[in-house]
């Protein structure tokens, strides 16, 4: 789902949650997330939110370390995507030639996955 760049994070999670009918045993998101609203709809939805709280809040959620470690593996894979000029600046107007050469960006770090492997 691709949101305006002044976009908040939070403000697309009930969409994109709706969207591909998850079904969440863990959902790991960074601070962004932490929102009452959004740990209640994961709990709803029969998941466990590991999402760090915010340090000004006054309720404080502990977060498995060890499982949200696991998240650095989709920030790197972001950060590659980004090294794409094209993906990191969004020179295009339209959503979908956008997406088209984000799909394009991802082939190719997938493609040197594969074969470094």
């Amino acid at each position: 789902m691709l949101t305006p760049g002044q976009a908040h994070d939070s403000t697309a999670f009930t969409d994109l949650m709706a969207e591909h009918d998850a079904d969440l045993e863990v959902m790991l998101a960074d601070k962004g997330y932490d929102s009452d609203a959004i740990r209640d709809q994961v709990r709803a939805g029969g998941g466990t939110p590991e999402i760090p709280t915010k340090k000004n809040r006054h309720v404080q959620h502990t977060v498995n370390r060890a499982l949200y470690a696991t998240r650095n593996r989709i920030e790197r894979f972001f950060n590659r995507l980004k090294n794409s000029r094209r993906v990191a600046t969004r020179y295009d107007h339209t959503a979908t030639s956008f997406l088209g050469f984000a799909k394009l960006a991802t082939i190719k770090q997938w493609i040197a996955f594969v074969h470094a492997a």
